[in-house]
């Protein structure tokens, strides 16, 4: 099992020593950083616990003018060590880095008193309850507080005791989650090509995936992968990984990218999120201004419209400078350009919100951060919000994975009874206007369920269309009948006294029955000619052309009597004409009764 912790921390509080002093290893890799006593850029290096677990330390600068790197650091990381030099106690980055840890949400921490060689003991005990009075109403509060010293190594194994506690009690990611690593670090080794590292989130990651660069797309192999310096088959979260890319040049990627499988995630520039402000923060948070919004290991420039006064958190559309691979749920940190602080934080909600808040933004968004953090929640509730979702596009909107008897749209149960709805009274009407019509042509399904979509701004895509029509016709309440459609209470009301009428005039007729022109010039109406074909009271012989149907079986018994037949010899034997005997004889051959070859037909065995 592995996990990941970061230090936070104000500047040459110590943090640096303390991991060296926990891992044996400096996390300090550049000679800038050694010359000059601070961090500069990430630092990395790992452990193992008295309980086996691997504890990978990503190590953050701690000076106010390297805060972009320290969020690149914690952002995607959920355990934290958090230092205070007892000889010096809390200042300015420590309150940043603090309100930081606060809006991303950490789910565990320690607080390492650190320096307590260079503090007398009240000077410790002093501190000590200035921090708890500091960490009070924060999700740090009621952290174990261990006072410790990296140079005489006093207090290093209580401090190694909290954090192994912590990382055993820190939640274990479903490795079927989707994974994600924000890249933080990448470099070229040669004969390797590009290697990237990250703390992997979500689900795992092995040698031979096929992955995706987000948010440029770019599509690419792992090669290889490493965990602490050693060659790994799979990658499991929570872990520091280095992955060996193909299909990736130098300069392809960068720091605040994000490798993940493909289509698992949407990149967006605007999003809706909720938004805090900062604990005492000395002036009011407004729209204006300039802003940096970070999440995981990227940067943005943001601007920010808020939907309600934001004095105690409000709810707002964000814009970014360029897309980005956020996901519902995820935790933002945003500061002001001009005061170089940091203001305010907080969670996404909708990676994809319509292109109009509307009236019920608000409680849209106030139900999503009910649900928070549960995917198959927002799965639902995604679906109650759109009617319909394609499959295809559920995971990268809401983390959850579609029913494996999805078809190629999820389609909510209210909207499948509305549209269904809707198509019945279309149909009811039709039924009622044209009662001697078997049903209606399936596009006037097709138009009022693309109607009742567009009301409620709804996907009006083809394949839905079918998709909803399809399940009616499934579940009885409409039937098909070649490319008409009808509901299954309808018959057609044809009978009477004129559709006996028309009965008996083609009856009559005999062998010379009246054509269709004839009929209609006797004032049938094309209508009840249809419906009396479909009732089967006529057949029809072709379109110009109905006849009694016991004349049609008997001239089919006449057929057997004469075989072979030709046109002739069944116009003498049915008492009629060639304009009568070649339609019938052609009927017979569509049929499937005869066969002609040239001028004589033979009946089929």
């Amino acid at each position: 099992m592995h996990q990941v912790v970061a230090t936070a921390g104000h500047v040459d509080h110590g943090k640096s020593s303390l991991v060296q002093k926990l891992t044996g290893t400096d996390p300090d890799r550049f000679e800038e950083e050694k010359r000059r006593g601070l961090t500069i850029d990430l630092g990395f290096a790992w452990l193992t616990l008295p309980s086996g677990i691997e504890v990978g330390f990503v190590d953050v600068p701690g000076h106010e003018r390297f805060v972009h790197n320290m969020l690149a650091g914690v952002g995607p990381v959920r355990l934290v060590v958090f230092v205070v030099a007892a000889d010096e106690g809390w200042k300015p980055q420590s309150e940043e880095h603090l309100a930081i840890l606060d809006l991303l949400g950490v789910d565990g921490a320690v607080v390492a008193l650190t320096k307590c060689d260079l503090a007398e003991p009240d000077a410790v005990e002093a501190t000590t309850r200035e921090v708890r009075d500091r960490l009070r109403g924060t999700a740090l509060a009621g952290a174990p507080m261990i006072p410790c010293s990296a140079k005489t190594g006093e207090g290093i194994d209580n401090l190694v005791s909290a954090i192994d506690e912590m990382v055993s009690s820190a939640t274990v990611e479903n490795e079927r989650m989707r994974p994600r690593l924000f890249i933080d670090r990448v470099f070229t080794i040669k004969g390797a090509g590009t290697v990237v590292t990250g703390t992997l989130g979500g689900g795992s990651l092995a040698v031979g995936d096929n992955v995706v660069i987000y948010p440029s797309d770019r599509k690419a192999r792992i090669r290889g992968l490493q965990s602490h310096k050693r060659s790994v088959e799979r990658a499991d979260p929570t872990s520091r990984v280095a992955v060996n890319l193909s299909g990736v040049e130098p300069g392809q990627t960068a720091r605040g990218d994000m490798l993940g499988l493909p289509g698992s995630w949407k990149p967006t520039e605007v999003f809706e999120a909720h938004l805090q402000p900062v604990r005492n923060l000395a002036h009011p948070l407004t729209s204006r201004g300039a802003f940096k919004l970070y999440a995981g290991s990227m940067e943005r420039d943001a601007a920010i419209r808020f939907y309600s006064d934001p004095t105690e958190g409000a709810f707002a559309r964000i814009r970014l400078s360029s897309p980005a691979p956020l996901a519902v749920f995820d935790h933002v940190v945003v500061r002001e350009s001009g005061r170089g602080e940091t203001v305010a934080g907080g969670m996404v909600l909708d990676i994809s919100p319509p292109s109009r808040p509307g009236t019920g933004a608000i409680g849209r968004l106030a139900a999503r951060l009910a649900i928070a953090p549960d995917p198959v929640g927002l799965a639902v509730q995604l679906l109650d919000e759109r009617g319909a979702v394609r499959a295809s596009d559920l995971a990268a909107l809401t983390g959850a994975s579609p029913p494996t008897d999805a078809g190629g749209w999820l389609v909510s149960p209210d909207l499948q009874r509305q549209v269904t709805s809707d198509v019945a009274a279309a149909l009811a009407r039709f039924h009622q206007e044209n009662p001697l019509k078997q049903g209606a042509d399936l596009e006037l399904a097709r138009r009022t369920a693309d109607a009742h979509l567009a009301r409620l701004r709804a996907p009006r895509e083809s394949e839905l269309i079918e998709q909803i029509i399809g399940l009616a016709l499934s579940e009885g309440r409409m039937v098909q009948e070649g490319s008409s459609v009808r509901l299954p209470t309808h018959t057609s009301t044809a009978g009477g006294p004129e559709l006996d009428r028309l009965v008996e005039a083609v009856r009559l007729g005999g062998p010379t029955p009246p054509t269709i022109t004839d009929l209609l010039a006797m004032g049938f109406q094309r209508d009840l000619l249809e419906a009396a074909c479909n009732s089967g009271a006529l057949t029809r012989i072709s379109s110009a052309l109905v006849m009694d149907p016991d004349f049609v079986a008997a001239a089919r018994q006449t057929l057997t009597a004469l075989d072979p037949i030709t046109v002739s010899s069944f116009r003498e034997a049915l008492g009629t004409s060639r304009k009568y005997a070649i339609p019938l004889l052609e009927y017979f051959d569509g049929k499937g009764v005869t066969t002609r070859r040239g001028d004589v037909r033979t009946v089929r065995s």
